[in-house]
């Protein structure tokens, strides 16, 4: 099971304008430090929760479905389901009509069933299935505890930014972090 990114976010849960009034900053000195953090803290916060915060557009990558016939969408919050493809043995593309599903988007994780999916014929990644994920188009959407996690996370790589290089952080989680996106992790056994 894997996951890619086929059509990335719009915008970011948080401003630029927002993040440097939590740093009380009013100088363009540091913008383009700030945004790249905001990237940074988004894709750290997603990868922790395993929810994706705006609305985006990932394929599900699968060599077979579930014997009970029941897909675990493990990224959420889960929109909608676009499309579902499955590749024959020759790699030629077959359409599956996705009118005809059921999927619980609100569960955790979300579940989908398919009726009648024809079995892959390609031993691997035979089955793509497109879903719309996210909160919604705004920062507004996104539940106020992650909002905070982000800006308090924000905050903490910029006071180490001169110790570690963007592309290495985060560096560290704050203090109150792990409290507030505690309620939107997804428990695993």
């Amino acid at each position: 099971m894997t996951y890619a990114v086929i059509e990335q976010p719009s915008a970011e849960p948080l401003t630029l304008v927002e993040v440097k009034a939590h740093l009380r900053l009013d100088h363009p000195d540091e913008d383009e430090l700030l945004n790249g953090l905001i990237v940074v803290a988004r894709q750290s916060l997603e990868a922790e929760t395993g929810l994706c915060l705006m609305r985006q557009r990932l394929r599900l990558y699968l060599d077979r479905w579930p014997r009970n016939g029941m897909i675990q969408l493990l990224r959420g919050p889960v929109q909608s389901l676009d499309a579902v493809t499955v590749y024959d043995a020759d790699g030629t593309p077959l359409s599956v009509p996705v009118a005809d599903h059921l999927l619980d988007g609100d569960s955790r994780p979300a579940r989908l069933w398919l009726r009648d999916a024809p079995e892959p014929g390609q031993a691997i990644n035979g089955i793509e299935i497109d879903l719309t994920v996210g909160f919604g188009e705004a920062g507004a959407d996104v539940p106020g505890p992650l909002i905070r996690a982000m800006l308090i996370h924000v905050g903490h790589m910029f006071a180490f930014r001169g110790t570690l290089a963007i592309d290495q952080q985060p560096a560290g989680v704050p203090d109150g972090y792990e409290r507030l996106i505690a309620g939107h992790r997804m428990r695993r056994l």
